[in-house]
């Protein structure tokens, strides 16, 4: 079996759960939030830590339990929002009192935030719904015409310092591949305001390519070339989910400004 036969089986095999766990929503999508905050540092952490490093015992992971408990018990955003700056506080804290490095607490921020811009889109309502498949439209749409687009007209490099693949004709390509799709995804739901909506869904595509272009340039800082080697063909979860999760903040953020934090889908989405 071809690298890109394995890439093609794996990726249709997680679409098809996690659009299962999306649809859902509630306590399934949220267990499936919480696997993926755990799996993100657990990669996260073992990129970054120096293999002798012990200074911090298992501090970050028994903070990230209790946030994890937090996510799945379905804890209001503030709540949650308290227990992330409390973790990443402590854990800073204690790192420099032991001269431990702060790679760990950016990893809790990083896996934590994830997790909860992604839960809290969901919600358990039909905006949330609407919201996490628009969000899915956007970067998947994103991703797929970055690479084709990218490997047809190639042309100057995007960053090559950072990811020598990626092209700037590839960026462009992404974009506009995500601002169709995303305006398709909101037309057939019956979005509202679709020129709102292409200007979020340009902004997620942007956020989502450089969400991608951080963990690039994470991975490189520790001379890595996968997070992991979780999912067959494709790496980690981290290289999966690296343009999701920061366009899944951005559109939290969004919602939040728009609606509550605790219902962000709201103020995109209305039902």
């Amino acid at each position: 079996m071809s690298n890109l036969q394995l890439r093609v089986i794996s990726a249709v095999v997680l679409a098809v759960v996690t659009l299962s766990l999306t649809w859902l929503g509630g306590l399934p999508f949220r267990l499936l939030c919480a696997a993926m905050t755990i799996l993100i540092f657990y990669e996260w952490s073992r990129m970054c830590r120096p293999v002798a490093a012990t200074g911090l015992g298992f501090l970050p992971e028994a903070l990230l339990l209790v946030f994890v408990g937090g996510l799945v018990a379905g804890l209001p955003a503030s709540w949650l929002l308290l227990l992330v700056a409390v973790m990443v506080v402590v854990t800073v804290v204690v790192g420099s009192m032991r001269q431990a490095g702060q790679w760990d607490a950016s990893g809790l921020a990083y896996a934590a935030i994830s997790g909860l811009s992604l839960a809290l889109l969901r919600d358990g309502d039909h905006p949330g719904l609407v919201a996490i498949l628009f969000l899915f439209a956007v970067v998947w749409a994103t991703d797929i015409s970055a690479y084709f687009v990218g490997r047809a007209v190639g042309g100057p490099k995007l960053a090559p310092s950072i990811s020598p693949g990626k092209t700037q004709s590839g960026a462009l390509g992404g974009a506009v591949g995500g601002v169709v799709a995303g305006l398709l995804l909101a037309a057939a739901a019956g979005g509202g305001n679709l020129a709102v909506l292409g200007v979020v869904a340009l902004v997620l595509s942007l956020v989502s390519q450089a969400g991608d272009l951080f963990e690039s340039w994470v991975k490189r800082r520790h001379n890595r070339k996968d997070s992991g080697t979780l999912i067959p063909g494709h790496g980690g979860v981290m290289d999966r989910v690296d343009g999701l999760v920061a366009a899944a903040f951005a559109l939290y953020v969004i919602g939040w400004i728009s609606a509550t934090a605790d219902h962000p889908a709201q103020g995109l989405f209305p039902a």
